[in-house]
Parts: C-alpha cells; sequence; structure tokens
C-alpha cells in the first residue's frame, strides 16, 4: 500500500514533441528506480507506459498512461502524455492531473511545435516546468545549440543544471553544476566521478563560470537575501542553490534544463535525483480552485481537509469496464467510500481503488491528498469533481481543443448498428475531444476530432474492443433548394375505377421569401375549394418540399398560396387535394427557377503572423472571402473569413501542415447561398451517388 503523504508525492506529467523520447525516458526512469525488472524499447512493443495494442502495433503513445513508483524518500506519479497533436486532449488531461510538466525536447530536433504546446499548457495551468534533453548519445545531437535555442524562445528563465562535457564532438562526461562534479558512464550506464575539465565545450561560448553565473543569477531572483549576497559576489551554497532552484521551479520563475540518455542511461540517475531535490511536492503548489455554488474556493492539498478529488482521465475497457484516474486534491479517497458528483449532485460509490504502473494494478485501501490512482466502474465523467458531502465544490479541468475534422461512419455489417452506438458512447467518455453524433441534416453518424489519425485509432479501438466494424467517408454536405421567381401551376388528381373516384383540383402559386419552412396560406373565394381540404393541400405541400426538383435536397425559401381550385361532392377526399398539391408543387418548382444553395460559414483561423499570407490565399482557393485581421496573443493573429462548407472538409489537416501544428480554427454555419452553376452538375452527380451507396 501507498503510505506516502502529500510532502513526498511528486506528480510529474512527461510532454514533448512527437518521437523527443518522453516513452524510453519514462522506461528508463522506471528500470533505474527499480519499479520494472526489464528495460522495455518502443520499437520492441515492450514498455510500461505503451501497453495498448494500438500503441505496440504503432510504435506512439496515443493516451497518457499513469506509472506510479517509489524512489528512495518519494513516490512519483510518472504520466506519460501523447506528443502527437491529435491527441492534446490526452496531453491536457495529463497535465492537469500533475503539479510538474517535464518537456522532453530531442538534441537531435530541438524546439517544436510540441515543445511549445506542451510548455504554453504548463504556463496557463500554472505548473512548475523542467526541460530534458534527450537522446544526447545520437551523432547528430548538439546539446548546446538545443540550450540556446531553448533560452531564445522561452526566455531567462531556462537554466541549465545538468550539461554535457564535449570533446572533439563527443560526448565524454556530464557535470551537475549544482554539485560542481563531473561523471561519466560505462556501457551499462554505471556513473563514476571525473576530474572536472577546464571547459565544457569549445564548440561554443559556453563556460564552467558562465554556466554557474547563470545558476546564480536565476537563483537570486528568487529571494531578497540571495539577491544582495549575489551583488555581493559571495558563492551560494549547494543547499541555497537547492533551495533557491526548488522555489524558483513552484513559482515559475526557473525552469530548469537537464540532459539524458534513455538508450545508455546516461543522465537519467541525476534526474531522478533533481526529481527529489528540486521538482515540488503536491502540498506546495498552489491551491486548486474550485466553484461551491456562486463561490470560489481554495482546496488546499492537504489529508485533514475534506475530500475533493478531480477524475482526470478516463479509460473505456470492455473487460473491466470504465476505469477512471483520481487526482485526490484534499482529504482521503477510500475504497468503498460514498461521495458526491459535484456535477450531478448523485452519490457515487467507489469501489475498489488502485495504483497503476501501466497495465499493472495494485490494490490500495486508501489515497491520500495529493496522490493519483485509479477506481473501476463508477458513473463520473472526465472533469467531475468527487466531494465530501460537507462540501461539495467543482474543480476546472482545462478547455479541451474542439473537434475540427469530421467523417461520416457507416456500418460494415448489417446489424452493427447498437454496437457502434454503444462503443462509440463509450469511447467519447474516454476521449473529450471526440464527438460521435447525427448530423439532423443528412441524417448521417457523424465521427469528429482532431486529425485524420485521431479518428483512425478511434474506429481501430471500436474495431478492436467492441467488434463493431465501420468505415469513414466524406461527409455530405446539407445542400438546400429554393426558387427565384413567383409562378403560378395548376394541380388535379382524378382517378375514377368503379364506385367512389378520386378528385382533387388546386390553383397555386409559389414564390420566394425568407423563411426556413415552407409558408401557406390561402386566398379561396367563393368555396371553389371547401375548407376542410386546406389542411390536406398544407400537408402534400409539406411533404413535398422535403425533395427539391434539382438533387433531391429539402426545399426551403417558399411561400405557397391556394389560390383556387374545384372538388367533386362524391370523389373528393383529402388524399386526393393532398396528391393535386404535389402535383402542382412539381410543376410550379420547375419553372420558378429552382437553385441549389449550399451551407456558409463563419471561419476564424488563429495562426501565426508568418503563415497569414499563405492561408489568405488558400481561402481565396476555397471560395472564401476574408472578412478582416487582427492581432492576438504574440506574433499571432486571427483571420475571420465566409467559407462554403464544401471546400473546408480537408482544411484542418491543411491548417496542420502550413502552420506546423500552431494553427486552430472555429467554423459557425452562419447561412445559404446559392451554389455556383459552374458547381451544379456536380454536385448533383455527388448527391445522387451517395443516395445510392
Amino acid at each position: 500500500m501507498n503510505q506516502f503523504h502529500a510532502s513526498n508525492i511528486k506528480n510529474i506529467a512527461l510532454t514533448g514533441h512527437h518521437s523527443s523520447g518522453k516513452t524510453s525516458l519514462a522506461e528508463a526512469l522506471l528500470h533505474l528506480a527499480g519499479a520494472s525488472d526489464r528495460f522495455g524499447k518502443v520499437t520492441d512493443g515492450t514498455t510500461v507506459c505503451d501497453f495498448d495494442a494500438e500503441e505496440i502495433k504503432r510504435k506512439s503513445s496515443l493516451s497518457t498512461a499513469l506509472a506510479g513508483f517509489a524512489c528512495e524518500d518519494y513516490w512519483i506519479n510518472l504520466l506519460d502524455t501523447p506528443g502527437i497533436l491529435d491527441f492534446a486532449g490526452e496531453q491536457l488531461s495529463g497535465i492537469a492531473a500533475a503539479d510538474t510538466v517535464l518537456i522532453a525536447v530531442s538534441a537531435k530536433s530541438g524546439v517544436r511545435v510540441g515543445t511549445k504546446k506542451a510548455f504554453a499548457a504548463a504556463q496557463q495551468m500554472g505548473k512548475s516546468t523542467m526541460f530534458a534533453i534527450t537522446k544526447i548519445d545520437d551523432k547528430d545531437a548538439n546539446f548546446y545549440n538545443v540550450l540556446t535555442e531553448l533560452k531564445t524562445v522561452f526566455g531567462p528563465t531556462v537554466c541549465p543544471v545538468v550539461v554535457p562535457i564535449i570533446e572533439k564532438s563527443e560526448i565524454t562526461g556530464f557535470i551537475n553544476l549544482i554539485e560542481m562534479q563531473a561523471y561519466k558512464y560505462d556501457a551499462k550506464g554505471k556513473k563514476t566521478e571525473i576530474p572536472m575539465p577546464a571547459e565544457v565545450t569549445t564548440e561554443h561560448d559556453y563556460r564552467l563560470e558562465g554556466l554557474r553565473t547563470a545558476i546564480s543569477e536565476a537563483v537570486a531572483e528568487t529571494d531578497e537575501a540571495l539577491m544582495e549576497k549575489f551583488f555581493e559576489g559571495e558563492e551560494f551554497t549547494q543547499k541555497e542553490l537547492i533551495d533557491g532552484i526548488h522555489a524558483g521551479m513552484n513559482k515559475g520563475q526557473i525552469t530548469p534544463v537537464v540532459c539524458t540518455s534513455a538508450a545508455t542511461l546516461a543522465g537519467v540517475d541525476m534526474l531522478l535525483k533533481e526529481f527529489g531535490l528540486l521538482v515540488p511536492a503536491a502540498n506546495e503548489v498552489r491551491p486548486a480552485e474550485a466553484t461551491a455554488g456562486e463561490e470560489i474556493v481554495e482546496i488546499h492539498c492537504d489529508a485533514s481537509e475534506p475530500l475533493a478529488a478531480l477524475v482526470c482521465k478516463t479509460v473505456a475497457d470492455p473487460f473491466v469496464g470504465k476505469m477512471s484516474y483520481i487526482k485526490v486534491l484534499s482529504g482521503k479517497l477510500s475504497a468503498d467510500a460514498t461521495v458526491i458528483n459535484s456535477r450531478t449532485g448523485s452519490e457515487e460509490k467507489i469501489g475498489k481503488l488502485y495504483t497503476l504502473l501501466g497495465k499493472k494494478q495494485t490494490e490500495v485501501k486508501e489515497a491520500e491528498a495529493g496522490d493519483i490512482v485509479a477506481a473501476v466502474k463508477i458513473g463520473a465523467l472526465t472533469g467531475d469533481t468527487l466531494c465530501a458531502p460537507g462540501r461539495v465544490a467543482s474543480a476546472e479541468m482545462p478547455a479541451f481543443p474542439l473537434p475540427c475534422y469530421s467523417m461520416a461512419v457507416r456500418a460494415k455489417n448489417q446489424g452493427d448498428e447498437s454496437k457502434i452506438s454503444a462503443g462509440m458512447s463509450r469511447l467519447t467518455e474516454e476521449d473529450p475531444t471526440l464527438r460521435y453524433a447525427q448530423d439532423t441534416n443528412t441524417k448521417e453518424q457523424i465521427l469528429s476530432g482532431l486529425g485524420e489519425q485521431h479518428l483512425e485509432i478511434a474506429v481501430a479501438k471500436l474495431s478492436a474492443k467492441f467488434g463493431a466494424e465501420v468505415r469513414l467517408t466524406e461527409p455530405q454536405i446539407a445542400y438546400r433548394e429554393t426558387i427565384r421567381k413567383k409562378v403560378e401551376a395548376e394541380g388535379k388528381h382524378k382517378k375514377q375505377s368503379g364506385g367512389h373516384g378520386q378528385y382533387g383540383h388546386v390553383k397555386i402559386a409559389f414564390e420566394p421569401c425568407v423563411s426556413d419552412e415552407l409558408i401557406f396560406e390561402e386566398k379561396v373565394f367563393g368555396g371553389s375549394v371547401p375548407k376542410n381540404y386546406f389542411p390536406a393541400v398544407e400537408k402534400g405541400l409539406q411533404e413535398s418540399v422535403r425533395k427539391g426538383v434539382l438533387s433531391g435536397c429539402p426545399v426551403v425559401g417558399v411561400k405557397a398560396i391556394l389560390l383556387d381550385g374545384s372538388y367533386h361532392p362524391v370523389d373528393s377526399s383529402e388524399m386526393a387535394f393532398k396528391m393535386a398539391a404535389s402535383i402542382a408543387y412539381k410543376e410550379g418548382m420547375k419553372n420558378a427557377d429552382p437553385v441549389m444553395l449550399e451551407p456558409i460559414s463563419t471561419l476564424v483561423v488563429t495562426a501565426p503572423d508568418e503563415n497569414t499570407g499563405d492561408i489568405m490565399g488558400e481561402l481565396n482557393k476555397r471560395r472564401g472571402r476574408v472578412l478582416g485581421m487582427e492581432p492576438v496573443g504574440k506574433g499571432e493573429t486571427a483571420i475571420t473569413a465566409e467559407v462554403p462548407d464544401r471546400e473546408m472538409h480537408d482544411f484542418a489537416l491543411y491548417l496542420r501542415q502550413v502552420t506546423r501544428g500552431m494553427g486552430s480554427f472555429t467554423l459557425e454555419f452562419l447561412r445559404y447561398e446559392p451554389l455556383p452553376a459552374n458547381l451544379l452538375s456536380e454536385v448533383i452527380a455527388s448527391i445522387a451517388a451517395n443516395s445510392e451507396s
């Protein structure tokens, strides 16, 4: 059982760009700490944190994994998050549960989009940050280039703590700048102390004196007494450096930088040591804010306070059931306890609790404030707060990115619809950035997410976990039809077959109007059409406007006025007048200059300044109309435009490519406009093909 208290719990989210070495670093940390008895590899599919079948197959992290382990006097909850941009929601869940964000940066690739996004998310949520420059053993690695880039992009808070010794482009050792001691590692990652070199590199102007001064300056900024000592030229003691960096991390004033090689284990032991010395404990971070009624309350990480626990992630498993990752914000969460869900106000019965090491579960009886555990088969959703009855408050999760890429879902096998619906319901519970709903206009089932790979993985999980096979197709556009001129049309339904016949006769005027529905009026004089048949005429027209004469799309913007007609005292009936109205509709619509309408939406794109020209050019190609631009944030511009939905299906993929993942957009329906004549035949053919498939 985990007996650690909040002062000895460190919650660390491992983030960064895709392929920056996060999972390999997590594996090295777990192996070196003795939590894992084998040293797994991503390429072999044997790591602790990438245990899902799709992750093993694709050799990439697709969801946040929790690995809790003891290291000396501390309990570390390591949350290994995906770096692929399609799974940004998973990364946000991991950062929300953590207190410190460790950002992996490849010594080969340097600062990339995922680096910036992880740092920005950490800053926004008020988390302390730390950089680990990984893959230091790569032949193309350049630690000091990357360190310079980190300082340039993220500012003076970046502070090197562990740096490599480079001789003739080869790394011959590492220096811990806090201890001012040098080490080298053998092929098995075993460390031995070596003499301090005169310099650490000759390729850049990084001198030991300058690196040590940089740490001292950063530490001096955290305390007035230390600042005074620094200006007097006194050296800081090792304890003062550790305490200063520790305090600076907690205040967001210092972001330490270490370097490691997960493959050779070089530097990994020093990173573990810095976790214990520098990373703030769970009870040292600022209190969580929660809403209790109309009040904002602070929730302190204290086991003696009433329970408040945040459900930060949900996992759908067809065998175990729903598993929820829970961060205990205050108080104690006990197995078999009854708690209040602040969102629903109802009671939740907690069953068994587990600590997780990847997929390995260890049952615990209780979790104290600051810890992260898993519970199974509870009704709570991601973002819910579980509380003691005496203090019901709602803590906030970060705002997840909205889905921006959609595909229509079609069952491969008849009769699978219920399995698909149930599976998708579980998957959308697991992933707040995934949506599955019916389009009310086209009646298609639409799956929406953050990109192609996101939907592809969702479909793969649907098949593997819930046995439902589907195919994805491009969603249909909700076209409409309308008319552009006023016409009159006559409809007569007459049928004689022995006995009572059928007779209905109407004369109707059709004219354009501003309305999403058919407007019906009657101006019949002299009783040529009895009043009791007016509802039948209207019903016949209402059914008819469901299909236009051009492509069978619904008709809008039409006003129908019943002018005249005739009836038979014996043969007339409601059905006959309904049929007559339908005949008049078909005749009238053909002559009323029918036109196809396409949906137009308001697009707001936020992108780096250097990409605005390319984006506006692309919008023009997509028949968009740019309405304006305005600066938002640092180095970003928001472009507002009106765009046809028909041209926007793959815009999310284009924007990600041109902005390298830094762009985002919202799309909101605005109105319908006439479809250009040159596209009419293509659209009609497309609608016909979809109706046949």
